[in-house]
């Protein structure tokens, strides 16, 4: 086909007359004029440059925002005050209230010292053998970690480690000793921290007044002290070398201890210092071995019932940890000391003892927690939970006294059934009738359980919660035979309450000085008993120890207390007082396990006399007069013997020794054991 083409519309002479069809258009391209995405204006950046631009600012990017996540975690993990505090809170003295010391708690810990000020050879004998690149590292030296590595490998195990004084550092005021990973990582991070912010000769000086020496010390002012009696300016350079070397294993190498090991790691020390040049091979030749000159301490427990109750609170008075410092307590010496001398005296063999001493406003002046601390310094009179039995039943009576009841009103001495339980009185006697004074005298269960039937449970859990009993207490009839525990502390609190007319009374080891905040005064206000109730409470409580189960008590001063004694007399227990002195004795097995014979009007009535007739400075008792021989007889309790008239049916009993003799008109003899006073709860119905 020719190359020229009819115009459209025009007749072709090739064909005639006929119009030629027009022409057919091309379809539009839609992507014509577009550039191409990744390029603007169609033209191709070079690839490689741009690609490796955007990598460097997302590095860039991510790196700034890992450090600052990691500077966080810095400040607030490893704050730089940090590391001038003991890794150990420092010795705490514990003081009795005449100010003479009773116990030293805690790790004895010197005052910071500054390296620049002590003489090089010091500074030098710690940087040789235990940093050599001291001042050329940034926290951490590859060197040395490589070498240990070698060695180690060469060894088959840890011989030899690479941590930096830095490091040291890091892990003394920051860190724990676990051996991981982790932990190691974190090290490192903290130790070119520390580095960045403090200069070389403040972190030599915290780590020379913070690493452990041994024997309890830390910080190279009390090491100096403890093993030399100087200071550590005026240490030799033997002493400074021996020191120097306690570090790698002070526990095993303390001088006291092991001279010889201390004195062995002298020489290495001398050798690093040589080797370093800190001195001369000629020096060193001529360097006698040290030789410890402790400085004379005197001795001062370093626990005791009361120090390991009162410690918390001591801690709590003395406010900055950071130091050493002594807090006077509410422990009386001579006191204490008469209830040490009053347990000892017991007689005990297998059964525990505990015994508490305070001031009718709480302030605690002696404390036996058990026969031996040394022997078991677990303290029975805070920590045992123990049933109090019969004594309980003082919040029994003060709810009575506060519903209006009075120690001269009658309430029957039978036996009752209250829901399924049918409590008896231990001795198995009953009495009738018979006023309230003479059941808490006799220490009726009976009357107990008629008394809390008719005031209510809910008002002896009141009365207890008032006197400070913070324990458990079931919403059960049977508490008013103490089936709930608790200790003995708290309840001597609560006869406390009693002594001083005011509730509730919060034993304490240390005097209430400080001003009291608005609200320890808000919710710490003291009640009083009000109108007759303390005076009646008083009653009965006299009524027992001076004539009832408690009379084993009786002192020849006004004496006002309550025996208990549990099932199967596994607790013993008398709570009283006289004049301003409350005291509470407990006498059991730590197994809980059954003591014959035993009861709260024996034992602990015996040995609470004994401890209050030397605290007070009172003599005991005049003994009962003797009874007048009549028309020749003699008379013995209810043996009687006529000797004028020969032979006669005789028919008595004798109680001594804990045990009872009866003798019938028959001849026939009986031998029991003592049967109880009358405070013990029965036994249950299924035993």
């Amino acid at each position: 086909m020719p190359n020229d083409i009819v115009d459209a519309g025009k007749p072709d002479p090739r064909w005639g007359a006929h119009v030629a069809y027009p022409a057919e258009a091309e379809p539009p391209n839609p992507f014509e004029n577009i550039p191409p995405l990744d390029y603007p204006g169609g033209e191709k950046p070079p690839k490689k440059k741009r690609r490796w631009g955007r990598i460097l600012v997302r590095t860039l990017a991510a790196f700034i925002i890992l450090f600052v996540v990691l500077v966080g975690w810095l400040a607030v993990t490893a704050p730089l005050s940090k590391s001038l505090q003991p890794p150990t809170p420092p010795s705490i003295t514990l003081l009795a209230s005449d100010g003479s010391p009773i116990a030293k708690r805690g790790a004895l810990v010197g005052k910071p010292v500054d390296a620049s000020k002590l003489p090089k050879y010091v500074t030098g004998a710690f940087i040789s053998v235990e940093d050599r690149r001291f001042y050329s590292h940034w926290g951490v030296d590859p060197w040395g970690m490589g070498r240990a590595l070698f060695r180690n490998i060469g060894a088959g195990g840890v011989r030899e480690g690479a941590s930096t004084i830095t490091q040291q550092l890091a892990k003394n005021a920051f860190l724990d000793s676990d051996r991981t990973a982790g932990r190691k990582l974190r090290e490192i991070f903290i130790a070119f921290w520390l580095e960045a912010w403090l200069s070389k000769n403040e972190i030599l000086s915290r780590y020379l007044s913070n690493v452990y020496f041994g024997d309890n010390v830390y910080g190279l002012t009390a090491a100096a002290e403890h093993y030399f009696d100087c200071e550590p300016g005026e240490l030799t350079i033997s002493q400074a070398a021996m020191l120097a070397g306690l570090v790698k294993a002070p526990s095993r190498l303390a001088p006291t201890g092991n001279l010889k090991g201390a004195r062995d790691r002298e020489k290495v020390v001398l050798a690093t210092m040589v080797d370093n040049g800190v001195l001369t091979k000629t020096q060193a030749l001529g360097i006698k071995p040290a030789t410890p000159r402790p400085r004379p301490v005197k001795l001062v427990p370093d626990g005791t019932y009361f120090a390991d109750w009162v410690l918390p609170e001591a801690r709590d008075t003395a406010g900055d940890l950071s130091q050493e410092s002594t807090v006077t307590t509410t422990l009386d010496r001579r006191l204490q000391k008469a209830a040490e001398r009053a347990a000892n005296r017991a007689g005990l063999k297998q059964a525990q003892i505990a015994i508490v001493a305070m001031r009718p406003d709480g302030r605690v002046v002696a404390m036996v927690g058990g026969k031996d601390y040394a022997a078991s310094p677990f303290n029975r009179a805070t920590q045992a939970q123990r049933q109090p039995g019969s004594a309980f039943k003082l919040f029994v009576y003060l709810a009575a006294m506060r519903a209006g009841l009075t120690p001269d009103d009658m309430i029957e001495d039978e036996p009752v059934t209250i829901a399924g339980w049918s409590p008896k009185n231990s001795d198995g006697r009953y009495e009738g009738k018979i006023t309230l004074r003479r059941a808490f005298q006799k220490s009726s269960n009976v009357a107990a359980a008629r008394l809390i039937q008719k005031v209510g449970v809910d008002a002896v859990i009141k009365a207890a919660r008032d006197l400070g009993i913070t324990t458990p207490l079931p919403r059960e009839a049977t508490i008013a035979l103490g089936t709930a525990t608790g200790s003995l502390l708290e309840l001597t609190s609560a006869f406390a309450a009693v002594a001083g007319d005011g509730y509730p009374v919060a034993a304490r080891g240390i005097d209430a000085t400080a001003e009291k905040s608005w609200y320890d005064r808000l919710v710490g206000t003291r009640s009083m008993f009000g109108g007759k109730v303390r005076d009646e409470m008083l009653d009965l409580l006299s009524a027992s120890a001076t004539s009832g189960t408690g009379r084993e008590a009786a002192l020849s001063v006004p004496t006002y207390g309550k025996t208990g004694t549990t099932q199967d007399a596994r607790d013993a227990l008398f709570v009283g007082f006289a004049r301003d002195l409350v005291v509470g004795v407990w006498v059991g097995n730590d197994d809980n396990t059954p003591n014959p014979g035993l009861s709260g009007g024996g034992v602990p009535a015996r040995v609470w006399k004994d401890f209050m007739q030397q605290a007070l400075g009172i003599a005991p008792p005049p003994p009962p007069p003797a009874a007048e021989p009549d028309d020749g007889n003699s008379t013995d309790g209810n043996l009687t013997i006529d000797p004028g008239i020969g032979p006669v049916p005789v028919e008595g009993s004798i109680e001594g020794l804990g045990m009872n003799v009866q003798v019938k008109k028959d001849g026939t003899i009986k031998i029991a054991p003592v049967p109880d006073t009358g405070d013990r709860p029965p036994r249950p119905p299924d035993q």
